[in-house]
């Protein structure tokens, strides 16, 4: 049975928290970078026809992103010993908290895949055309005029998928991960303050999602710096004098009568 409230543990449980936020971010910083290099050998396969990759990192896409991540965390952590003990590779010694960082780099694989290739797909296809008709190679093409893009186009996606993968993180405690999440667990059950403890939790994550979020607009809006708009203030008057104009009242477009 849970205590009455006490607002002061609230503040007696956040820095007894933020003591296991390194295990939080060390899950999140080694699995987006992970899934970054995996994401991206997935991707390119599909960004260049190959017959039989494109069809194996489709199903990959699809496993890991129609699939609830708590499910792969116990495939991964109980399947994969089974499937390397076939091949005489023993990784039951490895640390749980390697399992945990696996399973969300390839969750996050599969998402930032479809990023790069939707946003390597949204530059315009007259731009590199452009591009190699005055002597650009390849790489030429790709580092001045397709990355530059790109970046600018997948940096909100990637925010998104940097703020999820913080707060799924807290789903590590199922397998005995001892972070923020484990540890509001360990605390609420020793005072038996549930409530005063989840309410710290959110607030250190709301805090973080928060300081990522303007981090990830300010980078967007610095990748974008020189994006055009000298073509979208004329649209933006022209539905501002669309706005203006008299209603008319004859169906003509001119007055009464």
């Amino acid at each position: 049975m849970s205590r009455r409230f006490d607002i002061n543990y609230v503040f007696d449980f956040i820095p007894k928290l933020l003591a296991y936020l390194n295990i939080t971010l060390l899950i999140v910083g080694s699995s987006i970078a992970l899934g970054l290099l995996i994401g991206l050998l997935v991707a390119l396969p599909r960004l260049y026809n190959v017959p039989v990759l494109q069809r194996i990192s489709r199903i990959y896409v699809s496993f890991f992103r129609g699939t609830p991540i708590l499910i792969q965390l116990f495939l991964i952590y109980y399947g994969l010993p089974e499937i390397l003990g076939w091949l005489h590779i023993d990784v039951s010694r490895f640390s749980v908290l390697y399992f945990v960082i696996l399973t969300y780099a390839l969750n996050s694989g599969a998402f930032i895949s479809e990023m790069i290739r939707a946003a390597v797909e949204a530059v315009d296809k007259g731009q590199i055309e452009a591009a190699h008709s005055i002597g650009m190679n390849g790489y030429q093409t790709f580092q001045r005029i397709i990355l530059p893009q790109a970046l600018g186009v997948s940096v909100p996606l990637f925010g998104n998928l940097v703020i999820g993968n913080l707060k799924d993180t807290s789903l590590a405690f199922t397998l005995g991960v001892m972070e923020m999440t484990g540890r509001s667990q360990t605390l609420g059950t020793a005072t038996q303050h549930f409530i005063e403890t989840y309410i710290a939790l959110s607030l250190i994550y709301f805090v973080i999602s928060v300081i990522l979020e303007r981090g990830f607009i300010w980078l967007e809006r610095y990748l974008n710096r020189y994006a055009r708009t000298d073509q979208v203030e004329p649209r933006a008057r022209s539905f501002r004098r669309w706005q203006l104009r008299p209603i008319p009242l004859n169906g003509k477009g001119g007055k009464n009568g």
